[in-house]
């Protein structure tokens, strides 16, 4: 079995083809018979894990099992309590209710990369810095949520999937997992699952 983990770089489609010619994980991983576990969208960047453990995969990827999703983004605006709350409580989405998120306000991360090509600068709208952390799987949800709020978001990384974060890996490197990496990521892939709603 193989388990890597890249940092995806911006713009770059979390697959091995593009029928149009845009950038894709075989331009930097050349490891055959690997997937990627869960989404990353063209305009994200960050922690990508690509394994050949289906199982694995699955239930890192399902909902139920609630692996918790560490994302730094940095938005419009300037961040309050009446920002925060919000994301704490839950927020409705067009695509349904968001589950109650750990967010926070932080400091831009030490030693982020610059983005190619940087955010567009205006000296008119601030920007802040939020950590949000959640274990569910909507398409776009933390854009979603930070535009529910009236933060939109400029820039996105995730930053952590359960205890696996990306250290000093830079745009487009990769590298294998450690044993006791993969362990703890099977360790957080066996919470048990959210019970089924009963029938009415």
């Amino acid at each position: 079995m193989r388990y890597l983990l890249l940092n995806k770089p911006y713009e770059v489609l979390t697959q091995f083809t593009d029928e149009h010619g845009r950038a894709t994980l075989k331009d930097f991983v050349a490891v055959p018979d690997v997937y990627p576990v869960g989404r990353l969208d063209f305009d994200s960047e960050g922690l990508l894990l690509l394994t050949d453990d289906k199982q694995l995969q699955h239930r890192l990827s399902d909902p139920k099992f609630k692996v918790p999703k560490t994302y730094w983004a940095q938005v419009e605006g300037l961040i309050a309590d009446e920002t925060l709350e919000p994301l704490r409580r839950g927020v409705q989405i067009k695509d349904g209710r968001c589950d109650p998120a750990r967010a926070a306000a932080i400091a831009e991360p030490a030693h982020l990369w610059p983005r190619t090509p940087p955010i567009r600068y205006r000296a008119s709208i601030p920007t802040s810095w939020l950590e949000i952390t959640i274990a569910q799987g909507m398409n776009r949800q933390v854009r979603k949520m930070c535009a529910a709020v009236n933060r939109p978001c400029l820039r996105l990384v995730r930053a952590a999937l359960g205890t696996l974060t990306l250290g000093d890996l830079q745009p487009g490197q990769w590298r294998d997992l450690t044993p006791a990496e993969v362990a703890a990521l099977r360790h957080t892939a066996t919470v048990a699952p959210r019970p089924a709603p009963p029938r009415l």
